[in-house]
């Protein structure tokens, strides 16, 4: 990635000296409303100290002046600004780095915590299990209450216990915590992924290194589902989403053939939801992405928690086909 600056523009010039539990990080792209709210819900936790970091990726002038007097004058927040969207995966891990709590935690810019003691009980949850690397919280539509199922990033099996809480190989990005610890062991997030899949290449890197990843779906985080600043599957998005788990494959030293059913699954998914040169495009590359990340394969260890919470939870292949292939929307990742 070329060279980026990224400057202080308002709040707190630095993250308290002392310690403190929880860094929370946003990430901000316009959405002036949204954003607003995402740092004011932030702000409002309760029980915990915690430090508020906005990273803006290039917002028009007027939104950041907005931001920017959300936090003037605070001592617990901050907002930053880099001169070009780094994504989220870089984005994430400036804005990680901003501060030094023993917790990092992370909403998205259109989500709000459900209530103003979840964050304090998201830092609860990571103390009481101290092998686990990160959490990931229940995602629910803000305007319904009900389960968000386009943040749904887990088998479909397991909906049903949506309520409930289980191991996991991966978090969803628009809530979740992550211990600071496993954050510097496995090396935070790989900005070679921009957007997508970026939590799941992280857990895959906590997991090999002995580290835990669980569902808490007590602790719940409401997203405005905004479908105009969504992007689509018609879009960049598929082809970063096809593009990026193909590469988190190879890293880990998954020989082509052996993606072949992959491939085979997503151009089929594609050319059902009209993508039939999207898909293509992203197995190039796939292939073309720097070899110089690519990791030692997984230790039996992580691969046996891959097939006991994950690959179990998903059925049969015929069931995977019809669950997670021939649909013409959103299904479950292949």
């Amino acid at each position: 990635m070329a060279k980026y600056t990224i400057s202080h523009v308002a709040g707190a010039t630095q993250p308290p000296t002392t310690a403190y539990d929880v860094d929370v990080i946003i990430l901000a792209l316009d959405r002036l409303e949204d954003t607003v709210a995402a740092i004011r819900s932030a702000l409002d936790q309760t029980g915990v100290s915690r430090h508020v970091t906005i990273l803006d990726q290039g917002s028009a002038p007027e939104n950041l002046v907005w931001l920017g007097a959300t936090v003037a004058g605070r001592t617990d927040a901050t907002l930053l600004r880099a001169d070009r969207n780094l994504g989220v995966a870089e984005g994430r891990n400036r804005a990680s780095a901003f501060g030094h709590g023993r917790m990092i935690a992370g909403i998205d810019n259109d989500a709000v915590f459900a209530e103003t003691n979840t964050l304090s009980r998201m830092v609860a949850a990571l103390d009481e299990e101290p092998d686990m690397a990160a959490i990931g919280c229940r995602i629910l539509n803000h305007g319904t209450g009900e389960d968000d199922a386009t943040s749904w990033g887990y088998p479909r099996g397991l909906l049903p216990r949506a309520g409930g809480s289980f191991l996991a190989t991966t978090f969803v990005g628009a809530g979740h915590a992550i211990r600071r610890a496993a954050w510097i062991d496995a090396g935070g997030y790989d900005p070679a992924l921009f957007f997508c899949w970026e939590e799941y290449d992280f857990c895959l890197r906590a997991l090999a290194r002995g580290w835990r990843v669980r569902y808490r779906g007590d602790l719940a985080i409401r997203h405005k589902v905004a479908a105009e600043q969504r992007v689509t599957w018609t879009g960049r998005r598929w082809f970063q989403f096809v593009r990026n788990r193909l590469y988190i494959e190879r890293k880990y030293g998954a020989p082509w053939w052996r993606l072949l059913p992959r491939i085979g699954g997503y151009l089929v998914k594609g050319a059902c939801n009209g993508m039939v040169l999207q898909t293509p495009r992203a197995i190039l590359a796939a292939a073309w992405m720097d070899r110089r990340t690519f990791a030692p394969p997984l230790p039996a260890t992580a691969r046996a928690y891959l097939r006991s919470n994950d690959t179990a939870h998903r059925g049969s292949l015929v069931h995977r086909l019809r669950a997670e292939v021939l649909v013409t929307q959103e299904g479950g990742p292949v």
